[in-house]
């Protein structure tokens, strides 16, 4: 018959059906569940199991053929994808911190960008500069406030001097 099912699953009913109870996340339980509706012949094809919990034919196959390979534990293993590795390593960072809490500090994003070029061999865009240090390591770069042409000498000191808390 096509589509029905050839696979000897070793474990036992009551075992699938604690596991069942206790898994917590949704992907685990789905394919805890197709082992179990085969168990217990519930369900004899791969196109049933998948319109049952809405999945595709092939992600129910996929599933069997790893259970197949390295059986519940290969089933259950979480496969997580490296993605791609970061472009800041935690050595750059720890330094780029370094160099942020020092009082002589960047005064731009784009010096912080030439002092990773020069420093780390690293070039990153300005956007990720940016992000990496106003909202990751919540850092302030060391920018004086603009002061009116039309202010006087002294008179900051003067307020400074006097100014009680």
């Amino acid at each position: 018959m096509s589509g029905v099912v050839k696979i000897d699953i070793v474990e036992p009913e009551e075992t699938l059906k604690a596991l069942l109870l206790k898994a917590e996340k949704v992907e685990e339980r789905e394919k805890l569940q197709v082992l179990y509706w085969l168990k217990t012949k519930t369900v004899d094809s791969v196109s049933a199991i998948a319109v049952f919990l809405g999945r595709h034919r092939t992600t129910v196959q996929r599933w069997l053929t790893s259970y197949r390979q390295g059986g519940l534990e290969e089933l259950l293993r979480e496969k997580k994808s490296p993605g791609r590795p970061r472009l800041l390593t935690d050595e750059i960072v720890e330094r780029l911190e370094a160099e942020l809490k020092d009082p002589e500090g960047f005064e731009s994003y784009q010096e912080v960008q030439k002092w990773l070029s020069s420093c780390c061999d690293l070039q990153v865009s300005y956007r990720t500069v940016h992000q990496w240090v106003r909202y990751r390591l919540q850092g302030k770069l060391k920018v004086p406030r603009p002061v009116s042409i039309k202010q006087k000498e002294g008179v900051v000191e003067e307020f400074k001097k006097n100014y009680h808390h």
